[in-house]
Order: C-alpha cells, then structure tokens, then sequence
C-alpha cells in the first residue's frame, strides 16, 4: 500500500540513491503528523455510521430528483447502495489517515470511479456533494483537533478533486 514512506523509499530506490535530506523531511513531517492523523480516524471510526447517514442524507437533500423514477435512487435498494458507497469511502479514508498517505483511496477507490459512475448511470456530483458537506460539517473543537480536522478534510478534498 502507497505512502509518503513508501512512496519515499521507492524513490530511492528507483534511483539507485539513499533518500535524501529533503526525502527524510518529508517523512518526518508525516510522522509528526501521525498523533492529529490517528484522532481523526479514531473520531471517524467511532461516528462513521452517523456520518455516512448525514452525508448520504445531503446527497439526496441536494439532488431530490434522484429517487424519481428511473433515476439512480429510485428503489430502497438503489439508495442503500449510495449510502454503502459512501461509507466504502469513508472508510477508505481512514485507511488513508492511518497510513499518513492517499494510497488506499487511489488503489481502492479513484482509478477508474468517475467511469464506472458514468457507465452506471450514477452522477458522481452527488458524492462530491455528500463528500463537501461532510467536510463543511467538521467543527473544530466539537469533533476533534484542529490538526486532525486538516488531516481529515484534506482526504474528504482529495475525493471531491478526484471525482470532479
């Protein structure tokens, strides 16, 4: 799985090099991060259930017309689906905030979603949508830190920039 360490080492290793100083900076940036990282996917870990419904549920606030008939919601099962896709990501990215990198959510998650969203006749602006309002919905210090609030909403950013 991708990371900023992994990622690092491989680098150096494709150019036959040790890393350098500026590689070693960037890993020990990451570490440093790692406390704010794992509060985040700690905080998420324990509320992903209301957060996957409050995003789901504004996803279809925003786009009501997708449970009119023939639309990508238009059955309880097609709906359930949304919110199982949603909660696929967000999990995704708390693998993302553990391992200090974007790896699980491109290996898992961006190749290849916008085309099969598109194939499927699923819009991918109503996942943006439920993605924005879960990051607009963050309140620092109500649902963590500061620091684990960017770690967090920079993977949320991360999955509206890919799916845009």
């Amino acid at each position: 799985m991708k990371s900023v360490m992994t990622t690092t080492i491989s680098a150096a290793d494709a150019a036959g090099r040790f890393p350098s100083s500026s590689d070693l900076e960037c890993i020990q940036g990451n570490i440093q991060r790692a406390a704010a990282r794992l509060e985040a996917a700690d905080k998420l870990a324990n509320n992903h259930e209301a957060v996957v419904k409050e995003a789901g549920d504004a996803c279809f606030a925003k786009y009501s017309y997708l449970k009119n008939p023939g639309e990508a919601g238009d059955s309880q099962e097609k709906i359930n689906k949304c919110y199982r896709d949603i909660d696929h990501y967000m999990r995704l990215v708390n693998y993302c905030l553990v391992v200090g990198g974007t790896g699980p959510l491109d290996e898992w998650g961006i190749a290849g979603a916008r085309e099969v969203y598109r194939t499927l006749n699923l819009p991918s602006s109503a996942y943006v949508a439920a993605f924005a309002f879960t990051r607009d919905r963050l309140c620092v210090p109500r649902d963590m830190s500061a620091q684990a609030g960017v770690e967090y909403a920079s993977h949320l950013d991360y999955i509206i920039n890919s799916l845009s």
